[in-house]
């Protein structure tokens, strides 16, 4: 099979590209300055793959360089690497890729997306997750797998929630973020204009959610660690919908939370 890409090798630290994907793989905001996203290993990709993402370029380690390698991780979708169109293939010397890496043992494989070849425009009338300045990483990865799962199309994030597309999130993310509209420093006015019923999570307030007649779709909004949701977002006209914790615990780590509350919309129409 003939693959139409042009392969560039890569050896010095000082490649401007090189230091550019470092900051990509290792910096939480890089990917907003930068206008790429670094996604790194084989679950990543391949769910990148599945999803028809454009890559920009394909990124080997010297010891995955071969045809069958190459033909394995061929993109399912090309965003023009380069100029003629053709994919741009950049091989790194092993310890190069693990100098880039944001991992503890380098994957020796990663795609480069352009920034504007995901979705991140505003849905309005679409199952909807809201995280009101969530700034947790694994917590707002692990979110986004649950809405994932459970049938919601769109995450909205409040200015001061972790960076969506930044690494930590992305590989908490486990490829959840392909299947999701995702849209970042959002204002209460977009949250308001859903135009889907808004539900909030009380520690005292609302039906039990395991009881209440939720509606679909909806949004589900996702406070703060600490602080929960804000004063301006509860003031929006809403739901609020609490979670029987018969054990007495003051309160759920917001990625359970979650986790309770959108399984059970997902139960209302599933």
């Amino acid at each position: 099979m003939t693959f139409p890409f042009h392969m560039t090798s890569i050896t010095s630290r000082e490649n401007a590209q090189v230091k550019a994907w470092r900051r990509l793989a290792q910096e939480s905001h890089a990917y907003r300055k930068l206008g790429q996203i670094w996604l790194e290993g084989e679950h990543l990709c391949s769910a990148a793959q599945q999803a028809g993402l454009a890559v920009h370029t394909l990124v080997l380690s010297q010891s995955r360089w071969d045809a069958q390698e190459l033909e394995r991780w061929w993109p399912a979708a090309v965003s023009g690497g380069r100029s003629d169109g053709r994919l741009a293939v950049v091989v790194l010397e092993d310890s190069l890729f693990a100098h880039v890496s944001g991992l503890e043992s380098a994957a020796g494989l990663a795609y480069v997306l352009a920034r504007t070849d995901v979705p991140d425009q505003l849905q309005a009338g679409v199952a909807t997750v809201v995280l009101d300045r969530l700034q947790d990483a694994g917590n707002v990865g692990a979110i986004l797998r649950c809405a994932a799962a459970f049938g919601f199309k769109q995450i909205v994030a409040l200015q001061g929630t972790a960076a969506l597309w930044s690494p930590k999130v992305l590989r908490a993310g486990m490829g959840a973020h392909f299947g999701l509209n995702l849209v970042e420093q959002a204002t209460h006015g977009d949250v308001a204009a859903l135009a889907v019923p808004l539900l909030i999570t009380s520690s005292h307030d609302g039906a039990y959610v395991h009881k209440a007649d939720l509606p679909w779709p909806c949004a589900w909004v996702m406070g703060h660690e600490g602080q929960g949701v804000s004063e301006a977002l509860s003031a929006l006209p809403h739901t609020p919908v609490r979670i029987a914790q018969p054990g007495g615990q003051e309160s759920l780590n917001v990625a359970t939370a979650a986790a309770i509350c959108l399984h059970a919309s997902a139960a209302t129409w599933a």
